[in-house]
């Protein structure tokens, strides 16, 4: 069932012409029954305004694009965050070779050798720019050579290398990308929660410009309806001699114009439905031509003063957080500039062990036969080089100076030009919240007094229709004088049912914009 029509607090006797018409139509004594029965006899899909937001916030594609470019940004920071996951890394080669020779001391004419190379580990790299790496390596060798004392020959090596920036600014330069991806997340995530909120208010004026919308179709075809009455009334008179013909044409052009404004008006009103259905994802019902708003827009709304709100909205206000996280995230690049700007000077070491075995071979050599005592599997290989049985060591320093720093100032410029960029964007956000929310606050403020002068202009149009009635019944004034009063009555009412919403739309703006 439909609310009564709060907002027709100043009776809507649009019925002039019904009172025109007194004699074959008794006046209601009720005139706002004739509204109330316009609309109880619209057409369409019963829609509260909850659930209207419900819908927008499922099915809008603003907030699935918002949600793309945050799952997006999640993305970012989740493979920047990658970047210091530990790496495994293995490498194998083989080599199958055969070499003619010189020498006697190659062993063989014809040197034959199968090698199989393979390298292993793990590296990582920390956040404050460290590269670890833990390495093993392998080779075994298979030759014909007859002074090899070890066929197959195992050679093994484990290091433990570190490669440490010094002027790099450690974090701020190797967590660059992370930090600039974790600030655009934050950024993405505030604009998306801003997003809900501008859906919900955009929701909400919608939702009362169809509710206007119905309001003012209603009332154009009361105007219609009784436009035709008096169009009867004044032809009766005049087929009577009491008017002129010319008062029965202006009857005649008044009706078809309002039946004119009455196809505008449900067209307007068909195409608010459409835009609310188009922004909520949803159509009305099947053989529903619209949908058809049930609830009144709220008329009592909390008073705050204008300083307070704008406080609230500087600091709440997430578009604006998104925008000061942008800057964030083009300060922490100019950050690592400033360092990356800087000769490369980076300390290096390592910590390893070698290990040997095989199988030992004899080696026939002049009237000497010898042999290695080393002997072994690879397992042995590799027990040497984990006990470190051949350790060895090194440590250093690598600089690098460029000549003429020209490629990472130049960068370093570029990117503080963005930073004032988006320093300056946060700005210019910043005074046009405060502008919007000032406006807004004005529009709210004011919203009482409109709502009372739209409603005496109401009252003082319906007085002068009683008055015009009486005159015309008594010859003093023409149909043309009529119709015109009429049409003063009919912008009257539209401009109440303006100010109504107009005021229920501001305060959803005001929320939006502080919250």
């Amino acid at each position: 069932m439909r609310k009564t029509l709060s907002w027709v607090t100043p009776s809507l006797s649009l019925a002039f012409f019904c009172a025109a018409n007194a004699a074959a139509e008794p006046m209601p004594a009720n005139p706002d029954s004739a509204l109330l029965a316009v609309l109880g006899e619209l057409r369409g899909t019963s829609l509260p305004l909850e659930v209207a937001v419900q819908h927008a916030l499922k099915n809008a594609t603003s907030i699935r694009r918002a949600e793309a470019t945050y799952l997006a940004a999640a993305g970012a920071v989740r493979r920047e965050r990658g970047a210091f996951d530990p790496e495994f890394f293995f490498s194998l080669d083989y080599q199958d070779r055969e070499q003619p020779t010189a020498s006697f001391f190659a062993g063989a004419s014809v040197l034959a050798t199968q090698q199989t190379a393979s390298r292993t580990g793990l590296r990582m790299d920390l956040p404050v720019g460290t590269k670890l790496e833990l390495a093993l390596n392998t080779v075994r060798l298979n030759t014909n050579s007859q002074f090899a004392f070890l066929d197959p020959e195992y050679n093994t090596s484990g290091s433990f290398s570190i490669r440490q920036p010094l002027l790099r600014g450690f974090a701020k330069s190797a967590r660059k990308g992370l930090s600039h991806a974790e600030r655009a997340l934050a950024a993405e995530k505030a604009r998306y929660d801003q997003q809900v909120l501008a859906l919900n208010a955009e929701v909400e004026h919608r939702y009362w410009d169809l509710y206007a919308a119905e309001r003012d179709y209603a009332v154009q075809r009361f105007l219609r309806d009784r436009a035709t009455a008096f169009l009867e009334e004044t032809q009766l008179r005049t087929q009577a001699g009491i008017i002129g013909p010319n008062q029965a044409a202006n009857a005649r052009t008044f009706l078809a114009e309002q039946q004119l404004l009455l196809i505008d008006r449900e067209e307007q009103l068909d195409r608010q439905s459409d835009q609310l259905a188009s922004l909520i994802g949803v159509r009305p019902e099947a053989g529903m031509p619209r949908f058809i708003p049930i609830d009144d827009p709220p008329s009592d709304f909390p008073s705050e003063p204008v300083e307070r709100l704008i406080e609230r909205a500087l600091k709440n206000n997430l578009d604006l957080q998104a925008a000061h996280q942008d800057l964030e995230a083009a300060q922490a690049l100019v950050n690592a500039a400033k360092w990356e700007a800087r000769p490369r000077a980076d300390l290096v070491g390592s910590l390893g062990g070698a290990g040997l075995s095989g199988t030992a071979q004899e080696v026939v050599f002049g009237s000497d036969t010898l042999r290695t005592a080393r002997s072994g599997g690879s397992g042995e290989a590799l027990s040497q080089a984990a006990k470190r049985e051949f350790p060895n060591w090194s440590v250093g320093l690598e600089l690098s100076i460029p000549i003429g720093f020209r490629s990472a100032l130049g960068e370093q410029e570029r990117l503080e030009a963005q930073v004032l960029s988006a320093r300056q964007v946060h700005l210019e956000k910043s005074r046009l919240l405060e502008e919007q929310v000032r406006a807004t606050w004005r529009e709210l403020a004011h919203g009482k007094s409109r709502l009372e002068a739209a409603r005496e202009g109401v009252e003082a149009a319906q007085e002068q229709m009683r008055i015009g009635v009486v005159e015309f019944h008594n010859g003093r004034s023409t149909a043309f004088e009529l119709v015109h009063l009429g049409a003063d009555l009919a912008v009257a009412q539209r401009r109440y049912s303006d100010a109504l919403v107009r005021t229920a739309k501001a305060a959803a703006t005001l929320k939006q914009l502080t919250h």
